[in-house]
């Protein structure tokens, strides 16, 4: 598993962001933070402690934040996010070699 993948833009989307995207942006930044994608069992308890009470964070930052804009649609971005990185890497096949 890659470590230092981009965590996503959670906030102001429709449908709202899910648990398991929250849990998965609250692991990514506890191993960025620590540096390690898989604690020793010395750290297990510490590691997991902090991925909860990050995604606790994140969840009562989400809840309360307002805006006035509208919701972004999940595909369109989607789409978008795939568009800017053909145009940055070139387009890619599933093997990972470039054609």
């Amino acid at each position: 598993m890659v470590m230092c993948r981009n965590i996503r833009n959670l906030y102001n989307f429709e449908p709202p962001a899910t648990e398991k995207e929250i849990q998965d942006a609250a692991l990514q930044f506890v191993r960025k933070v620590s540096g390690t994608t898989k604690p020793s069992s010395a750290n297990q308890q510490a590691f997991e402690l902090a991925i909860k009470e990050v995604a606790e964070s994140v969840n009562k930052l989400l809840d309360n934040m307002v805006t006035t804009g509208l919701p972004k649609n999940r595909d369109v971005e989607a789409t978008k996010a795939r568009a800017r990185s053909i145009k940055r890497f070139g387009n890619q096949n599933t093997t990972g070699v470039v054609s």
